[in-house]
């Protein structure tokens, strides 16, 4: 049976990535949506999620691609209503946030699913089948792009529990623990961060950190006043020579040579994924990339750079 989905939100993201992985993945299909100031056509459309799931009783299931600030009420509403959950990331605004959505979805026997989209870019699980005999020295993210191309306007962002630049650079995260993740690899742990932030802002522009894995060093630098093409590359020296996962995961190179790449279905696996975690009685709430950022905010040393005006 194809599994009922209601979709929460109706931004850029929903548009261009969940509403076109819904119609293309087999199983699943969109309901009704919840949106205050958008529509779609042919659709059941609702101005908040819980008059939604009061209208629609056949949902099994709620998307949330709204921005972590005011989510959490709402993924409980969801839960409450004895609907499984799914939520675009980050997860949501805090990680105590997080346990006590999944302790409700526990106890109601419920599916939920923090959904790390980078993780199904083309090339990432080649690159981790590759790299996961290999001893790795070190690994450095490089993870730039213009906020004013990805984020016009949207002054969430910048707010207590936006995350500001962490809104991509949890993507390279994401990755990174998803490639060296226990028990094949130490787990990740943050050992420096510094945050720039732009005078007026709350959130950073830019971050700088400092991580290991065992005895692997790793550097990220994420940067969101990148005016040129996008830079999203993780690069690790290891005992074979170095290896390049670029363009977000979508291709991997060995000592120059491309050995995966593909085009981008990263929200159809994810659609795909929750059908199955419903199916089977399943959760996925893998929260190691959350916490590096959660890592990252206590331990920072904070800068103060120029304002910004997005």
């Amino acid at each position: 049976m194809s599994l009922s989905i209601g979709l929460v939100g109706l931004g850029a993201i929903a548009r261009a990535q969940h509403l076109p992985a819904i119609a293309r993945t087999a199983g699943v299909h969109l309901a009704a949506i919840a949106s205050r100031n958008a529509t779609v056509p042919d659709l059941p459309c609702y101005p908040d999620v819980c008059t939604m799931l009061a209208a629609q009783p056949g949902i099994a299931a709620v998307s949330l691609c709204t921005p972590p600030q005011g989510r959490f009420e709402q993924a409980m509403a969801v839960l409450r209503a004895g609907r499984h959950l799914m939520l675009e990331k980050p997860p949501g605004m805090t990680l105590s946030e997080i346990e006590a959505l999944r302790e409700t979805a526990e106890g109601a026997g419920l599916t939920i699913f923090a959904s790390w989209h980078s993780r199904e870019a083309a090339a990432v699980e080649t690159a981790g089948e590759w790299l996961s005999p290999r001893q790795i020295a070190s690994a450095r993210i490089d993870w730039r792009e213009d906020v004013r191309k990805w984020h016009p306007g949207q002054d969430w962002i910048w707010a207590p529990g936006g995350l500001g630049v962490f809104d991509p650079g949890i993507n390279a995260l994401s990755i990174l623990t998803r490639i060296l993740r226990p028990p094949l690899h130490p787990p990740v742990r943050l050992t420096a961060a510094q945050l720039s932030v732009p005078r007026g802002r709350q959130t950073p522009i830019a971050a700088d950190l400092s991580m290991r894995a065992g005895e692997t060093a790793i550097t990220a630098y994420f940067d969101w006043r990148e005016t040129g093409e996008e830079l999203w590359r993780i690069t690790f020296d290891t005992d074979r020579g170095q290896a390049v996962l670029d363009k977000g995961g979508a291709a991997f190179h060995v000592a120059g040579r491309l050995i995966a790449s593909g085009g981008n279905r990263e929200y159809a696996n994810l659609y795909a994924r929750m059908h199955d975690l419903v199916r089977e009685g399943q959760s996925d709430l893998d929260l190691a990339p959350m916490r590096l950022v959660a890592d990252a905010f206590v331990n920072a040393r904070f800068a103060i750079t120029d304002p910004f005006d997005a």
